[in-house]
């Protein structure tokens, strides 16, 4: 079968690889649509110190079942059309004896530390995996990333009623917007591209603010009458992110953070006591995470059609890549449809 492997940087093959073995507890996946990820970039870039080359890429699966093992409960039909989660848990690390494993200490994700599903076939532990219905392929492959930024949600303990500020509206901050919204928050939504503060606008957010136009401070101070946001959410991986989350929220309020940095970042610690914040990070996402995006989708209450950018074939790989490389900007999600 035809797979996508990343050689080494800005070096792309469309190559051959054997059909994936499919044990008793497998169900073997017809992929039809991928989503291009933020680490599929920083893999083809160099960038990713958790990749190892060559390097399947991918994770982010809209498919069909195609086969299945003997032990593969009957609601796994064939045909039935499905997306998966994508990471590992070892059962044993600290966080996964607490119940998280969506952080465990050696997890590996697929196309990340193990190899992806930028082919035409995958096989996946059944458990791993989850039916949706009456949802397109191309929607279906936009669930895996959303239900990250709708764990950052949890993670903030976000509640009807309350500010949230979300920081960047790339894919990731887009599902933080979307499952707030969903939960009854106000979202304040932050970036520097007015096409993508657009889309958050569909999405459900209630303010935005074009950090690069308009005093951010001033502006959130005037939507929440000088309080504050209860929530932050950093979805960018800048400092002045970081450091802006913990000097815009509330007293008393949460700050979780899904970006990260590689430069070093100062803090006005003060702000952590005088505030008496709660400072939390999130990683992946669980179960629950997946199965609530699929129902908002299924239920009609997120429209993620604007969030798809671009579309390319398998076979186009290497030029989706070399294309979000070169007009990073310009992406808010690449598929690759199979």
């Amino acid at each position: 079968m035809k797979a996508v492997r990343i050689v080494e940087p800005y070096n792309v093959e469309l190559c051959d690889v054997p059909e994936p073995a499919v044990g008793p507890e497998d169900v073997l996946i017809r992929v039809r649509a991928l989503g291009l990820c933020g680490s599929d970039l920083t893999t083809y870039r160099g960038l990713n110190p958790m990749v190892g080359y060559p390097r399947i890429a991918g994770h982010e699966i809209a498919g069909e079942i195609a086969d299945k093992g003997a032990a593969v409960p009957a609601e796994f039909a064939i045909g039935s059309a499905v997306t998966i989660s994508p990471y590992t848990a070892c059962g044993k690390c600290p966080a996964c004896r607490l119940g998280r494993e969506n952080c465990c200490r050696d997890n590996q994700t697929m196309g990340v530390q193990r190899d992806g599903a930028a082919t035409e076939y995958v096989a996946v532990p059944f458990a791993k995996v989850f039916r949706v219905d009456a949802v397109s392929y191309e929607h279906i492959a936009c669930i895996e990333p959303l239900s990250v930024g709708r764990h950052a949600t949890e993670r903030g303990a976000v509640t009807s009623g309350e500010k949230v500020l979300v920081f960047g509206c790339g894919v990731i901050g887009l599902g933080a917007v979307a499952a707030a919204s969903y939960k009854g928050a106000e979202i304040i939504a932050v970036d520097i591209d007015n096409n993508k503060l657009q889309k958050a606008l569909s999405l459900g957010a209630t303010h935005t603010i074009n950090s690069a136009r308009k005093s951010l401070r001033e502006t959130v101070a005037e939507i929440t009458s000088g309080d504050g946001p209860a929530v932050v959410i950093e979805a960018v991986g800048l400092p002045e992110t970081f450091t802006g989350a913990v000097e815009l929220v509330a007293f008393a309020g949460r700050v979780v953070y899904i970006g990260y940095t590689k430069k070093k970042v100062e803090y006005d610690t003060k702000l952590f006591v005088s505030k008496e914040l709660d400072i939390r990070g999130s990683r992946n996402a669980f179960n629950d995470d997946i199965s609530a995006v699929i129902n908002m989708l299924a239920a009609g209450k997120v429209d993620v059609e604007p969030l798809i950018t671009h579309r390319y074939r398998l076979d186009e790989a290497a030029q989706a890549l070399d294309f979000w490389d070169r007009h990073t900007a310009e992406v808010t999600k690449i598929l690759l449809l199979i």
